[in-house]
């Protein structure tokens, strides 16, 4: 009888269970069987804008380079005809008065912008930041009839490898395309797309386009601006690369502060790797952190206290794997704000207290442009001090005068390029851009003598 009843109860209870798993796996709503990102799509969308860049550029003549056309009629007779040249990209709204953050590579040495919304309507703008260290522009578009819709810029530091994100732009220009992927890795570096080095790695699909748009998280915040992709064929290969939301910030708050241009937060001290020969004699288990190798008289790095041969192993709390690292902490953070570091020296670990300020002129200094005649006309220079060496990823001690940038409208664009180091003009040795001005200003011949290295293969050239 026990039996009996026991068997009865175990019977029903399977049954109960039974019908219970059944109603559970029975669908009652839609959202029952539907994963969608719709609603985030929704929200994100209008806040995401194309760009439409037109440039100037110079058409090759037919007899550019032809030795005997320009022994007679001289380099500059055979000048190249202007043509317009058109880019596309995107961009994020992240403020109601019409600011927008893009890739400053979609926006550069264009004469007209235009942006375009997902609904139509188009709007001039004009570039109020550019800063291509970080590869970030700022640009303002305005309206009298309403305030624009905006993205929140979430944390990029709280991201982690694996959390779901959406990619949203204008690839190839066939209009707005959201894709979606993860998170691949945080801090990926020397990928050499600005002096930057520091990005948040996707596989969502990135293709030509997508510069400057977003990239969001599952609460619908931007997390990212789409800059950069691994690719051998010009396509998507699952491989792209963001700027984080938090360096962002800083510039947008330079922009809210009236600031023409990024200027970095310094702390006065260089830094080197951590090798494993290293490691073993400061008795780290692992390589790992910032080794200082230089410290500026009276910089706030000297007034913390710290020493040449302290380790960074911390900034507030968070582990420094590098000097890469250490710059991220330090680019993503206010001007006037204070961190705690935690260092290595002797073999005990110390606290001290930083506080971050503007780079001094004699260590940021923008590039200043050639104007006039002749064959340097158009480029960008810069001194090549110690920083700029550094920044440039030059030897302490390289000399000379550094080309940031050149017109491509401009009759240097066919003979200098980015990156190239002048050291002498008409035979006098350039070390500075204020000795390179005066030395321009004194040659009143149509004959240039120029010496300079690129990738480190010193080039001497005669123009006419």
């Amino acid at each position: 009888m026990k039996y009996s009843i026991l068997i009865g109860l175990f019977c029903v209870m399977i049954a109960q269970i039974s019908f219970r798993y059944a109603n559970a796996q029975i669908p009652q709503k839609q959202s029952d069987i539907t994963f969608s990102f719709a609603p985030l799509v929704k929200k994100a969308i209008p806040s995401v804008v194309n760009i439409y860049a037109a440039r100037k550029v110079r058409v090759h003549s037919p007899f550019e380079g032809d030795p005997f056309f320009e022994q007679f009629f001289g380099r500059y007779q055979g000048k190249r005809s202007l043509r317009t040249q058109s880019s596309l990209g995107s961009g994020v709204i992240v403020d109601t008065r019409g600011l927008i953050v893009t890739s400053y590579h979609v926006i550069k040495d264009a004469s007209e912008i235009k942006v375009a919304f997902s609904d139509g309507r188009e709007f001039e703008s004009t570039v109020i930041l550019k800063d291509e260290t970080t590869d970030i522009a700022v640009l303002q578009i305005s309206s009298k009839d309403s305030q624009f819709p905006v993205l929140s810029l979430g944390d990029s530091d709280a991201v982690e490898v694996g959390d779901l994100v959406l990619a949203i732009g204008n690839p190839f220009g066939v209009g707005q395309t959201v894709t979606s992927g993860i998170v691949s890795a945080q801090a990926r570096t020397r990928i050499g797309v600005s002096d930057f080095d520091f990005f948040i790695q996707t596989d969502a699909a990135i293709n030509p386009g997508n510069s400057g748009g977003a990239l969001i998280d599952m609460k619908g915040q931007l997390i990212g601006i789409n800059t950069a992709i691994y690719s051998r064929s010009g396509g998507s290969v699952g491989i792209g690369f963001a700027i984080p939301a938090n360096l962002i910030k800083v510039v947008l708050d330079t922009v809210k502060r009236g600031g023409k241009f990024f200027v970095p937060p310094y702390i006065g001290a260089s830094f080197q790797s951590v090798t494993p020969d290293i490691a073993g004699g400061l008795g780290l288990e692992h390589s790992y952190g910032a080794l200082i190798v230089e410290i500026i008289k009276g910089s706030p790095a000297e007034k913390a206290g710290l020493k040449v041969g302290d380790v960074i192993l911390s900034v507030q709390g968070m582990r420094i794997e590098s000097p890469d690292s250490l710059g991220y902490r330090l680019m993503t953070t206010k001007i006037g704000q204070s961190l705690v570091l935690e260092y290595l020296r002797d073999g005990k670990i110390f606290k001290t207290e930083i506080t971050v300020l503007s780079a001094p002129e004699s260590v940021f200094v923008q590039s200043e442009k050639i104007v006039g005649e002749g064959p340097l006309s158009g480029v960008e220079v810069l001194d090549l001090t110690q920083h700029n060496s550094r920044r440039f990823h030059l030897p302490i001690n390289a000399k000379g005068v550094i080309i940031t940038n050149v017109d491509q409208i401009s009759n240097a664009a066919s003979i200098f390029r980015p990156g190239d180091i002048l050291h002498t003009v008409n035979g006098y040795k350039i070390q500075t851009v204020s000795q390179l001005k005066k030395v321009l200003m004194q040659n009143h011949s149509h004959i240039w003598e120029l010496e300079y290295e690129r990738n480190g293969v010193h080039i001497r050239q005669l123009i006419r």
